[in-house]
């Protein structure tokens, strides 16, 4: 039983770093854009810049 004295305390303290973790993630604009990286990941714009890219295609 004198183990909870020390279980319960951590889990909270834990608890308590996880949802600062997450409002730091919130607030420094993480989840703004959602689709944005997915879509942008598929687009081939960055071939034409690239060195020898002249030959592909």
């Amino acid at each position: 039983m004198n183990v909870l004295l020390y279980l319960v305390p951590a889990a909270l303290c834990l608890g308590l770093v996880g949802l600062a973790a997450f409002m730091w993630s919130l607030r420094s604009g993480q989840y703004d854009d959602l689709d944005g990286a997915a879509v942008r990941v598929l687009s081939d714009d960055d071939l034409a810049d690239a060195p020898g890219a002249a030959g592909r295609g």
